[in-house]
């Protein structure tokens, strides 16, 4: 397309404030040209022989706390996954199942109530809760297929009217459990780093917590378009908690695998905060979410970082982590910084990592 056309047609789809799904409750068969992705040739691991040599970890979290055989088996398989794949699921991880479903279907009903309601959400303006279509909406080469929602929840908590009623409730009861997770994700892998507990919690990673609702609607030509491009998290950690839709798939070894939706668990991903301050130990994975042709799928990503707080401290590689064989492959740099040079240099969706190495 050309560059006048484009803008022309993302203004008036943004300017309808209805989103993606405002668009398939509108009837379309075709999907719009500005949601037309060049095609991605890499191979997909479910479409291989050998699918049995592509499976994402899955880990118990059970007993971590009274049985120390138990943890360290944990800490061990938190080590491998977080070296090898950068993702792993974790079940047992102490969040009632009852308050998954709550949150499920908490982000499905505030993307499917009364427009009127929703559209008072909308906005591009920062805010302790936004909701719109395509963050990237007018930066990116190509929108993708989903409509999302932000929340901010620490270091400073949303106050509850500013929180939309039909989720507010379970949108701070969910927050509050991923966040006491979060401690003990970030004690697990300070002791697979051979570090304290305490340490990557004592260091920063889990002061600050976001969370992005995402609603996928079902599309009619899902070979087109995507519902989120290539792309690393520039953070810390994130969970995921994603419904039995599917279509999240993670980029290793050159091939698209599939992380499978499994009842009662929960998605862990390393950033590229993580992988910064390990000294690259940990992986930061390029992940993707393709569109689909049946029901909507719905998320919620949780992440670990300060991104949308302003702050001067720095970063860098964790120094009891480097030696005269492993020096320091970074330098320091503030989040703020780092996530600066990502939406302004890395529009394609590529890691600010590079931008970074010594």
């Amino acid at each position: 397309m050309e560059d006048f056309e484009r803008e022309k047609e993302v203004k008036a789809f943004d300017e309808t404030k209805l989103g993606v799904k405002g668009l398939v409750d509108a009837g379309i068969t075709k999907v719009p040209r500005i949601f037309h992705h060049p095609r991605d040739n890499t191979k997909i691991a479910s479409e291989s022989e050998d699918t049995k040599n592509y499976t994402i970890p899955v880990i118990d979290l059970a007993n971590i706390h009274e049985d120390p055989r138990a943890r360290k088996r944990v800490v061990e398989s938190v080590r491998d996954a977080s070296e090898t794949y950068g993702f792993f699921q974790i079940v047992n991880h102490g969040i009632p199942v009852s308050i998954l479903n709550q949150m499920k279907d908490g982000v499905l009903s505030f993307f499917e109530q009364d427009n009127e309601v929703k559209k008072e959400f909308y906005t591009r303006e920062p805010k302790p809760f936004m909701y719109y279509s395509n963050i990237k909406l007018y930066k990116a080469v190509a929108a993708t297929w989903k409509d999302s929602f932000l929340c901010n929840m620490a270091p400073v908590p949303p106050k509850p009217e500013d929180l939309p009623i039909v989720c507010r409730e379970i949108l701070l009861k969910y927050l509050n459990q991923v966040k006491k997770l979060g401690s003990i994700l970030f004690e697990l892998l300070s002791e697979a780093l051979g570090l304290n507990p305490n340490y990557l919690r004592d260091y920063g990673c889990a002061d600050g917590l976001y969370a992005f609702g995402h609603y996928y609607p079902a599309c009619p030509e899902p070979e087109l378009t995507l519902g989120a491009v290539k792309h690393a998290d520039v953070v810390f950690m994130t969970v995921l908690l994603q419904d039995h839709v599917g279509g999240l798939q993670i980029l290793h070894k050159d091939m698209w695998i599939d992380v499978p939706p499994i009842h009662e668990a929960l998605i862990v991903n390393l950033g590229d905060l993580i992988q910064l301050i390990t000294n690259d130990k940990f992986k930061s994975i390029e992940h993707r979410v393709v569109a689909n042709l049946g029901a909507p799928r719905v998320s919620i990503a949780s992440f670990f970082g300060t991104v949308y707080h302003q702050s001067t401290r720095t970063f860098g590689p964790i120094k009891e982590l480097l030696s005269e064989d492993n020096p320091a492959k970074y330098r320091e740099t503030s989040i703020s910084e780092f996530v600066v040079h990502f939406t302004t240099k890395c529009t394609t969706g590529t890691s600010p990592l590079m931008h970074y190495r010594i």
